[in-house]
């Protein structure tokens, strides 16, 4: 037992690795790749991967939508666990990252699962609640720009099912978030959203110390 969590040093971090990663190679070489690009800072850990992937087997989700897709790393793991008949609503703005996903996606064989959405997430969001898709998610991953972080939020509370799970990603944002001198804009957003899902009874909590913070919500 412990009273805290155990802070992962670099050789407990390997070890984590070692005993508990299955990453299939599709996916470790696209994190590759990823990792040699400017922003490749951006994709999350592997082990944060496989845990988007255990969250889809539990809930049995079958619909599932992704705000910020960057290289697709993430919508690859959760498309890889999700049913063969499974839809994944994916959204980002920016085509060149997108066009790696794509390629990957096809490759491990789950691009027929995956809808693209190329556009702004908040239109595309809206444009889901207005053709009937709302209570239809079983499972929201939101990994975008922070400042849009508390619309996007309000929607996927609209769009999930209840009982649904909503996951949002960098809610430690390198533990900046616990630094009073740090009051650039996508930490104070980030510090309110904390705040506002700390209380809000509309869900069930929960932060998990994995990769740069994991907030799961899950909706009453």
């Amino acid at each position: 037992m412990s009273r805290r969590t155990t802070p992962l040093t670099e050789a407990l971090h390997a070890y984590l690795l070692e005993v508990s990663l299955r990453e299939p190679e599709v996916m470790r070489r696209l994190r590759d790749e990823t990792a040699t690009l400017e922003k490749g800072h951006m994709q999350i850990s592997p082990e944060q991967g496989q845990f988007l992937g255990l969250l889809v087997e539990v809930l049995g989700a079958g619909r599932i939508l992704e705000v910020g897709t960057f290289t697709g790393y993430s919508a690859l793991a959760m498309a890889l666990a999700m049913p063969e008949d499974g839809t994944l609503v994916a959204c980002d703005t920016d085509e060149e990252w997108t066009a790696i996903a794509r390629r990957y996606w096809e490759e491990a064989g789950v691009g027929d699962r995956i809808d693209l959405r190329i556009a702004p997430a908040a239109e595309t969001l809206a444009d889901l609640v207005a053709s009937g898709e709302a209570g239809r998610f079983d499972l929201v991953f939101l990994d975008a720009d922070k400042r849009g972080l508390d619309g996007y939020y309000e929607r996927s509370l609209e769009l999930v099912r209840k009982g649904g799970l909503i996951a949002v990603d960098n809610t430690l944002w390198h533990g900046r978030v616990a630094d009073p001198s740090d009051r650039e804009a996508a930490t104070e957003a980030i510090r309110s959203f904390n705040r506002k899902v700390h209380v809000d009874e509309r869900v069930s909590l929960s932060l998990v110390p994995i990769g740069d913070g994991v907030t799961l919500a899950r909706k009453r």
